[in-house]
């Protein structure tokens, strides 16, 4: 589960706020029709953000449709679909990373769907591949991984790729939360489907040599760990960096003060990024409504709220972002690997018995 997002500072707040004034102005579904009035859309999410509960408003205002939401993790989700099986009420899934969504798309949870809309606006690369039935599922916001470091202790281009983060230079100086979170799975395995097993695996064991402690806490921990000199660098989504410097706390401004980031790869294949996805479940009552609901959260306006609101990167290509923190960090102006994230599922089982082989936990 994912931490809470800290209180927004004024800027993010205003941004928030203008974004939710053009979801309920700009929507294409302002004149909703009547048969959406009263509809009601089951929505099971792993998205724990008090934010978004505004962005469902915003959709309801816009449609007329209700959304009744049912909160869990990814695997609890999961779990409950394949208990509820044909009698499930589940309309639209929302799960948080690209390896949980390929897994619950082949266990056959999801529903193969046709958008025009979707597949128009969401890259290949970003959602599940198209078979003659349809696309299952569609990534609707991105998170990089990304390298913070402590630039007193080692030097930017020592730290330009995920493949030198084993060099032995690095040893004593790495700090990650375990290997096997689906965030650490996703980018491994996609770093080993370009490497190959053979040099994968020296990654790894390379990873493993170069550990100051064992792995232990979240993203945010890793961070910290850099900032108090506990580590020299650590692998952390960016948003956990980016709600740190949105932060209004002094201890979160003095984590930033000392730590800085790495886009890694931007010479070469570009930098590793996940996905919140969504599907509509395979036993959805309510399919019309579904898919107006996947198709909402690829408009700009909603892309611009996972933006504002939860510090993520829009999925849809040439959203402009109105966050402070994530313009900080560069805004969208890195290159990002375009590896079909439809491949990291099939990795998965391979990648988790080359971390026990490499002793990494």
């Amino acid at each position: 589960m994912h931490n809470r997002s800290p209180r927004p500072t004024s800027p993010v707040r205003r941004a928030l706020n203008r974004t939710l004034l053009a979801l309920c102005l700009t929507s294409p579904w302002v004149a909703a029709p009547a048969a959406a009035q009263n509809q009601t859309l089951n929505l099971y999410s792993a998205r724990h953000y008090p934010g978004d509960e505004a962005l469902y408003d915003a959709f309801t205002r816009a449609t007329g449709i209700t959304i009744r939401r049912v909160d869990s993790d990814d695997a609890g989700i999961v779990a409950r679909l394949r208990a509820e099986g044909a009698a499930s009420p589940a309309d639209v899934v929302l799960l948080v990373d690209a390896a949980r969504m390929a897994a619950a798309d082949a266990q056959g949870l999801f529903l193969p769907i046709r958008s025009a809309k979707l597949e128009a606006a969401v890259p290949a690369h970003l959602r599940a591949a198209a078979t003659p039935q349809g696309t299952t599922w569609f990534g609707f916001s991105t998170r990089a991984r990304v390298i913070v470091y402590d630039p007193l202790r080692v030097k930017a281009e020592d730290v330009a790729t995920y493949e030198q983060l084993s060099h032995p230079k690095l040893k004593g100086l790495l700090c990650t939360r375990s290997g096997s979170h689906p965030y650490n799975l996703s980018l491994f395995a996609t770093v080993i489907e370009r490497l190959g097993d053979e040099k994968g695996q020296a990654w790894l064991n390379g990873l493993v040599a170069n550990m100051a402690r064992p792995p232990q806490g979240g993203d945010t921990d890793q961070i910290r760990a850099v900032a108090s000199g506990e580590c020299g660098v650590a692998l952390t989504n960016s948003y956990y960096l980016a709600r740190l410097i949105n932060s209004d706390k002094p201890e979160d401004r003095r984590v930033v003060e000392r730590v800085r980031v790495m886009f890694p790869n931007q010479a070469s294949t570009g930098t590793h990024v996940n996905i919140a996805g969504a599907a509509v479940a395979r036993h959805s009552k309510n399919v019309d409504a579904a898919v107006r609901f996947l198709e909402f959260l690829a408009t700009p306006e909603a892309q611009q709220y996972f933006a504002n609101s939860n510090n993520e990167y829009p999925a849809v290509p040439g959203v402009k972002l109105d966050n402070p923190a994530l313009r900080s960090m560069g805004g969208t102006d890195f290159k990002a690997e375009t590896i079909p994230l439809s491949t990291v599922a099939k990795n998965l089982t391979k990648v988790q018995q080359m971390l026990d082989r490499a002793g990494f936990r």
